[in-house]
C-alpha cells in the first residue's frame, strides 16, 4: 500500500527555507578545510633500520626516521612493500606517514609496549591511558597517507576481551570505567586520573589530540582495539578515501571529537559500531572543556555495517552543530540506522543544525532516524539534551522497520525536525515518536507486503 504525506504549512515552509539556507555555509567551511603540505623529502624506514617480515621489532627503526624527518624540517616517513611490526608510532609536526603499494604496519598486542601513558580522553572523560597506536599530541601538519595497510592485530584474546561481556568483569574495563567516571564526578585534577596496566583500558588506533592541518588519505584499517580514527580538539582535518573493516566492539570508525572544520569524504565503513560517531566529551569532563565539535562534512562515503551511518553522541556534553551529510550510501542487514542522535539526562548538550541529504539507503536494522535521549542513564540527570533543526531530504529507502524511532522525555527538546521529499520502501512497522516533534513533509511511503 502506498500513502502519500504532504504537511506544508505557511509556517514549515517558511521553516524549511530558513533549513535551506544552511547548506550556502557549506563552501565557506570547505575553503577553509586545506590539505597539509610536506617538504619533498622522504626518509625510508628500512634506512634506519626497520626489517620487514613481521616478526622483527621496527619501532625504534620507525622512531628514529619521524626523528630524523621532523629534524630536516619534515617530509614524509616511507614504509615501502612489506610487513613491518611495530609499537606505537608518535607523529611530530611536518611529518606524513607513508604507506606505499603493499606495505603493512603490524602493530603489537603486548599492552606494554604502549607505555609510558600519553593524555587522551577514553570514551571522553580525559586521563592518562596506554597511548594509541598512531598519536600525535599539539602538532601541526601531520598526514597519514598512502595505499598500505594498518593492522591492530586486535582479536578476542588480544584487546577486545578487555571490554568483557555481561557477566565478566574481571580482566576487562568495567572497574576502570566506574572509577573514571567517579574521578569526572568529583572533578578529580586530570594529572590524577592515570590508568594503564590493570585498568583494562583500551586504546584508540590513530589519535591526533590538538592538532592542526590533519590529512589521513588513502590507507586501510584492520583489526582496531577501539576507534578507529579520533581527531580529538583539531581543527581542519581531512579524512579521505579511507577503508575500514573492523568489528571489535566499540570499534567506531571515525569519531571527530570537541573538533573543529573536518572533511570526512569517500570512505568505506564497515564497522563493529557506529561508522561515523561526533563525540564532544562526556558528563562534567566534557563540560568543563567545553568545546564543541562543529563544522563537519560527510560526503561521498559508503556505510556498511555499524551501528548508524552517522551518529551524534552519546559523548556529546560539549554540544554539537552545523554537520552536513550528503551522496552517501548505506546499506546492511546489521546497520542499525542512517542517523542517529543519542544523550541523556547526565551527558546533556545541544545537537543543532543536522542536515542529510540526497542519501541511498538499501536496507537497515531497526529505523532510518533514531533519536535516543533515554539512552544509559536517561532521565537520572540535570542536564536535559536539545535537538534543533534537523532536516533530512532527498533520502531513497528501499527496506526499513520503521522511518522514525525517536524516544524523547519531557524535560529535554526534540523539535524543528524534518524529513521531506523522500522516498522509504517495505516499511514493516509504524514509527515510534515519544515526546519529541518530528515532521515527515512530501514523501512517500510504502508498507512492506
Amino acid at each position: 500500500m502506498k500513502k502519500i504525506l504532504i504537511l506544508l504549512t505557511a509556517g514549515l515552509t517558511l521553516a524549511l527555507h530558513a533549513a535551506d539556507a544552511n547548506w550556502a555555509h557549506m563552501p565557506a567551511i570547505l575553503a577553509r578545510i586545506q590539505p597539509p603540505a610536506f617538504p619533498l623529502r622522504d626518509f625510508a624506514i628500512t634506512q634506519s633500520g626497520a626489517v620487514p617480515g613481521g616478526t622483527n621489532d621496527c619501532s625504534v627503526a620507525i622512531a628514529n626516521a619521524v626523528e630524523a624527518c621532523a629534524a630536516a624540517g619534515g617530509g614524509r616517513v616511507v614504509v615501502p612493500a612489506g610487513v613491518f611490526l611495530t609499537g606505537p608510532i608518535h607523529l611530530q609536526s611536518n611529518v606524513a606517514l607513508h604507506l606505499e603499494t603493499g606495505a603493512t604496519l603490524l602493530f603489537k598486542t603486548e599492552p606494554k609496549a604502549y607505555l609510558p601513558v600519553v593524555f587522551t580522553r577514553f570514551e571522553g572523560i580525559e586521563c592518562y591511558n596506554y597511548s594509541p597506536l598512531i598519536y600525535a599530541f599539539g602538532q601541526t601538519n601531520i598526514a597519514i597517507t598512502g595505499e598500505g595497510t594498518l593492522d591492530g592485530q586486535a582479536d578476542e584474546t588480544h584487546w577486545l576481551d578487555w571490554k568483557g561481556q555481561k557477566n565478566k568483569s574481571a580482566g576487562t574495563q568495567k572497574a576502570a570505567r566506574k572509577r573514571l567516571d567517579e574521578m569526572d564526578n568529583a572533578a578529580v585534577p586530570v594529572a590524577q586520573r592515570v590508568f594503564g596496566p590493570g585498568s583494562f583500558l583500551r586504546p584508540g588506533f590513530i589519535e591526533f589530540n590538538r592538532c592542526q592541518n590533519v590529512l589521513i588519505e588513502g590507507v586501510k584499517i584492520r583489526r582496531s582495539p577501539m576507534w578507529e580514527i579520533h581527531p580529538l580538539l583539531c581543527t581542519n582535518v581531512i579524512v579521505r578515501g579511507v577503508d575500514i573493516f573492523s568489528h571489535g566492539a566499540n570499534n567506531d570508525g571515525c569519531d571527530p571529537e570537541s573538533s573543529t572544520d573536518v572533511l570526512m569524504e569517500k570512505c568505506v565503513f564497515d564497522t563493529g559500531d557506529d561508522c561515523i560517531a561526533i563525540k564532544s566529551g562526556r558528563n562534567t569532563d566534557g563540560r568543563r572543556v567545553g568545546v564543541p565539535s562543529q563544522n563537519i562534512i560527510i560526503r561521498d562515503c559508503t556505510m556498511r555495517d555499524g551501528h548508524a551511518g552517522v551518529a551524534i553522541g552519546s559523548e556529546i556534553s560539549g554540544s554539537c552543530s552545523n554537520v552536513f551529510v550528503e551522496n552517501c550510501e548505506m546499506s546492511s542487514p546489521n546497520l542499525i540506522c542512517a542517523l542517529r542522535l543519542k544523550s541523556n539526562a547526565m551527558r546533556g548538550g545541544i545537537l543543532q543544525n543536522i542536515f542529510m541529504r540526497d542519501v541511498h539507503v538499501g536496507l537497515v536494522k531497526d529505523s532510518v532516524l533514531q533519536i535516543d535521549f533515554l539512552y544509559d542513564e536517561g532521565v537520572n540527570g540535570s542536564f536535559p539534551p536539545v535537538v534543533d533543526n534537523v532536516v533530512m531530504e532527498n533520502l531513497t529507502v528501499l527496506k526499513t522497520p520503521r522511518i522514525l524511532n525517536v524516544k524523547g522525555f519531557p524535560a529535554a527538546t526534540i523539535g524543528n525536525v524534518w524529513i521531506r521529499h523522500s522516498t522509504f520502501k517495505a516499511i514493516q512497522k509504524p514509527d515510534v515518536v515519544i515526546a519529541a516533534d518530528v515532521k515527515l513533509v512530501d514523501c512517500t511511503l510504502e508498507k512492506a507486503p
